[in-house]
């Protein structure tokens, strides 16, 4: 075997001895027996740790020994190589056409035996291979081809012979496509999809396009089959109805069927209906399934068969944490079915062709597609710094201009358009992802738009390009923009126009020539860590204007590698650095709703409930108005409607109502008697699956609104008369009463220890609590506090007196000042203590910031340790689930109790997580004794077994260990979570930056 010609550094040299792209179909015998030969399986394998070791200097491929390999599989999942992450940098030096020569490769060998048919011609196919790769037949040299996510298909009739044949191929794990496929994902190699021959006869069905058209109410559909065949084939086709009724039959001919259908039944991800179309030579038997919809723009709104759709999508990349780039339809099936379980209704094929068999399941389970051409060159913003400087736009979009790559971007969406353009699914092609824009753009988007109009065209990038050209703009249907504010924001990544701002009519690029097209975030609510937490306020502008057809959460899954158990079987999960590779981009690629492993995010649950199908309002006093946010279906047809009415944290009432017949987009009223006017009280409407509803069961939750009918402040326990002995030392006060003894530091403000009933409830001293363990949305922000002192807090006592009140209790004023090491004090605060005869504790508190710091404060309030075997919680707040002021759709107000150790959600990288927004009590207890918090206000709350320095520093969940304590936190206010990791920044209604501010709580020791 030889390589007489470099084709990986060629990039005009795209695929040698390659057939031309096609739609995908696998084709079957008369009496349908598959026309397949299964390749997958075991192969031979060699690694080599670079292309010279590979290649001799005549081109001579070496012949090495070689082991067992599984294809498909990515070689670095199998333990050769190593993984790597990274994000927007090239793990190469950016110097295009030309990668290192030091550039691993495997070399790959399958034997197998074939009794060649008469006449029959044999068609080898590889469906993704990463990044190029070299074939041999037999140890003829076949050909080359690249592009990882698009087939590579060879006809290899002459080169094959009765008896045993060889496939031989050398994968190169970096080649000039490189350069256009740098998407944020872990980089691995290998043939890492199917392979199989097709064993065709001489003359056959190649290619074929199915298009449709309507009459204007889409009572009637006419579908033309266009036909291109390799040979002298005739093709009949013959169209079954949904139900599988044959309707009609066309040919045979050699260049286009036609059918008419009356009263079509429409595609659509709610009913995702198809006819199947069999397509016949007589010798070979194609079947397509069919989905007849319709995508337009209509006065800058999309539509589909004449109805305003909306989006509710994510970004999906090919990802499992021991597979890799390898997905199965069952791994692809899982992902889908919690999708579906989650309301989710779109999915963008984030950025590159997903298997060729996706889009086919994603047409029969029902989702809308954005088909996303395998391109992203946003390693060019950094080329000249190393990173993301002042002028990494200029550089962004230098392969789009760059003469040497337009055949190679134009391929990538022409493979991406051929290959999956029968798929009812793909509503929206993309020409790829963050690569900026050009005249190679321009020359793939006229391509599309010309080969098929009848769908949308996506690109986000063609708003950065070089100023020294005018570009063109025409052939892009939707105005995409990733991680827009909702609201105008004064952020350097945020310059162009927020959500608000377009639809109020702010100028946009000039370029866009006069139009306004349909707005859509391909990208937003960036998912990393603990969040997103700003879900609601997006989903509120997608409700508000017709023209916003929706969003792209980024990511549906963590990008992670498996790396085995600890010896107490928590999971290992590695990221980037986490393989000794440079450069890498840390926990970046841990963005996602649901884990590694497919268990969802709280986010993922927020999320759902966010995009609920039916919502309600409260319009008078027992009256609500339903809405049905589905675009298709009845809400009668699809769900169920029951409700809970709750009084201070209690159901005191419950039962089913009918649900209405509410017709999509439309309202129907209700009535709810008998709803209380006092306490806190809530109503909560309950939607479940219907019986029949297609991939949910019955009773499946769907979503849930609660509505408030009346809050009302609990107040604190009147104090209790007796006396309150107090003793006082340089350090502490002490205040004592019958069966109690507590003492307060006189450095700090803050009790040093609680002692009640001879038993000690704090294992440490109670401190100030202003910092939380950085979310990934704060990293931005953690520098700041951290260089403020937040984290390492040093109060100071100025004034301080104990005294007795008339009744006895004990009440210690005090003023106090929340500084740190070198810097001022960040908050003073006049304090005042009281603790009655019966131990029971009661704080307020009037604080002020000094301004001069900015910003805010992720939390204000105090943090308590008590003893381990204080394991059992109980709170009346937000819950089941983590709840923060802009995270808490998922969760309910009501009392819920929980072991400790339950309340910590494991983000994979540690960072605040398990607080509870809006409570009005707290407890733990040891089964003995309970402490419990309160306040006539509501506050937030943190019970864990890690604190929160434990959760700052370390890098991995596994790695964490639990303090031997209980550690409560309770907080005047957190602030909310936001998606700022790559998003705008946190709301200012969900900050805590108040100026002036009081805090009122709560202390109760007591047995149980």
């Amino acid at each position: 075997m030889k390589i007489t010609t470099r084709y990986h550094e060629d990039p005009y040299a795209l695929h040698i001895g390659t057939e031309p792209p096609r739609a995908y179909y696998l084709p079957q015998t008369p009496d349908r027996r598959p026309s397949v030969i299964n390749l997958n399986g075991e192969w031979a394998f060699h690694y080599f740790d670079s292309f010279l070791d590979a290649v001799d200097m005549d081109g001579n491929v070496k012949e090495p020994e070689l082991c067992p390999l599984q294809v498909p599989s990515c070689w670095q999942c199998m333990g050769w190589g190593r993984h790597m992450y990274t994000n927007v940098r090239f793990p190469i030096p950016c110097d295009p056409p030309y990668v290192p020569e030091e550039n691993p490769c495997g070399l790959y060998e399958r034997r197998f035996d074939l009794k060649k048919g008469e006449s029959a011609r044999y068609f080898l196919n590889f469906e993704g291979v990463d990044s190029c790769f070299y074939l041999w037949v037999n140890g003829d040299f076949q050909g080359y081809s690249q592009v990882s996510h698009s087939t590579s298909e060879f006809e290899i009739t002459d080169k094959l012979t009765d008896g045993e044949n060889v496939i031989s191929a050398l994968v190169l794990q970096w080649c000039d496509g490189t350069y256009l496929e740098d998407q944020d994902k872990l980089r691995m190699s290998g043939i890492f999809r199917d392979v199989y021959i097709l064993e065709r006869p001489a003359a056959f069905l190649k290619d074929f396009f199915v298009k449709e058209s309507f009459n204007d109410d889409f009572s009637h559909a006419d579908i033309t089959v266009e036909l291109t065949v390799d040979g002298a084939a005739q093709v009949t086709g013959t169209l079954f109805a949904p139900d599988g009724t044959e309707l009609a039959s066309s040919g045979p001919a050699a260049d286009k069927l036609c059918f008419s259908v009356d009263n079509p039944v429409l595609w659509n991800a709610e009913n995702p209906a198809q006819y199947t179309l069999v397509l016949s030579t007589g010798d070979e038997v194609i079947e397509q399934k069919v989905g007849l919809r319709r995508i337009e723009i209509k006065d800058d709104v999309v539509y589909l068969n004449g109805v305003n759709i909306k989006f509710r999508g994510v970004n999906r990349h090919d990802s499992d944490p021991v597979t890799g780039y390898t997905i199965s339809r069952e791994q692809a099936l899982r992902d889908m079915l919690l999708m579906k379980q989650h309301n989710v209704n779109a999915i963008r094929t984030s950025h590159y062709p997903n298997a060729p068999w996706f889009n086919q399941l994603a047409s029969e389970l029902g989702f809308y597609v954005i088909g996303e051409a395998d391109l992203e060159s946003h390693g060019f913003a950094t080329r000249y710094e190393g990173r993301f400087g002042k002028d990494h736009l200029d550089t962004y979009p230098d392969a789009m201009d760059d003469p040497q790559f337009k055949e190679a971007i134009v391929d990538r969406s022409q493979r991406n358009v051929h290959r999956d353009k029968n798929d009812a699914a793909v509503v929206i092609w993309s020409l790829g992802n963050e690569s900026g824009w050009g005249e190679n753009g321009e020359a793939a988007g006229r391509w599309v738009k010309e080969y098929d109009p009848s769908r949308l065209l996506h690109y986000e990038g063609n708003m950065t390009y070089h100023k020294e050209r005018k570009p063109d703009f025409s052939m892009i249907d939707l105005y995409s923009r990733m991680y827009a504010p909702t609201a105008a924001q004064d952020h350097p990544w945020f310059k162009k126009a927020s959500i608000e701002e377009y639809f109020d009519g702010v100028e946009i690029d000039e370029n866009w020539n006069g139009r306004r097209p349909p707005y859509i975030l391909c990208e937003y609510i960036h998912a990393m860590g603990n969040g997103p937490g700003d879900a609601e306020d997006y989903q509120q502008l997608i409700m508000k204007h017709d023209g916003f057809v929706g969003g792209f959460v980024w990511e549906w899954c963590d990008h992670a590698v498996y790396g085995g158990q600890t010896p107490d079987n928590r999971p290992i999960y590695r990221y980037g650095g986490d393989h000794e590779e440079f450069p890498h981009d840390g926990n970046f690629c841990m963005d996602g709703l649901v884990y590694p492993d497919r268990t969802p995010h709280t986010g993922l649950i927020e999320f759902k409930n966010v995009i609920r199908p039916i919502r309600v309002r409260k319009t008078g006093e027992n009256t609500f108005v339903l809405h049905n946010y589905r675009d298709f279906t009845n809400a009668n047809d699809f769900a169920e409607l029951s409700f809970e009415v709750m009084k201070d944290g209690k159901i005191i009432a419950s039962g089913k109502l009918d649900m209405p017949s509410i017709e999509p987009h439309g309202e129907a009223e209700i009535t709810v008697d008998g709803l209380p006017k006092d306490g806190d009280s809530t109503v909560t409407f309950i939607y479940t699956a219907k019986a029949g509803v297609p991939i949910l069961e019955l009773g499946h939750p769907l979503g849930f609104d609660e509505i408030v009918l009346s809050e009302e402040k609990q107040a604190l326990p009147a104090v209790a008369e007796g006396k309150v002995e107090i003793s006082e030392t340089n350090r502490v006060i002490a205040v004592s009463g019958p069966g109690f003894r507590y003492e307060l530091c006189r450095q700090t403000g803050l009790w040093n220890q609680l002692s009640y009933e001879n038993k000690s409830l704090f294992t440490r001293p109670m401190d100030w609590n202003l910092f939380r363990a950085p979310l990934d949305n704060d990293q931005y922000l953690s520098g700041k506090w951290r260089e403020s002192g937040l984290d390492r807090v040093t109060p100071r006592v100025y004034s301080i007196k104990a005294e007795n009140a008339e009744n006895g209790a004990a009440v210690i004023t005090l003023e106090v000042g929340i500084a740190a090491l070198i810097v001022s004090p960040f908050v003073k605060a006049k304090v005042i203590w009281t603790v009655d005869a019966f131990g029971h504790i009661a704080c307020s508190m009037d604080c002020e910031r000094d301004m001069k710091f900015g910003g805010f404060l992720p939390r204000f309030g105090m943090r308590m340790f008590l003893p381990k075997a204080f394991s059992e919680a109980k709170y009346f707040g937000y819950g089941p689930f983590e709840s923060y002021s802009d995270k808490h759709r998922a969760s309910r107000l009501g009392i819920y109790s929980s072991a400790v150790k339950d309340m910590t959600e494991h983000y994979l990288k540690p960072q605040e997580n398990g607080s509870h927004y809006a409570c009005r009590w707290a407890s733990v207890t040891d089964g003995c004794f309970r402490l419990c918090a309160a306040s006539p206000d509501t506050f937030s709350v943190n019970i864990s077994n890690y604190t929160q320095e434990e959760l700052a520093n370390k890098k991995h969940d596994y790695e964490l260990t639990p303090a031997d304590e209980t550690i409560m936190c309770l907080d005047y206010k957190m602030s909310g979570v936001g998606s700022n990791s790559c998003g705008p920044v946190l709301l200012e209604k969900y900050q805590l930056k108040e100026e002036k501010f009081s805090f009122t709580f709560g202390l109760a020791p007591s047995r149980k």
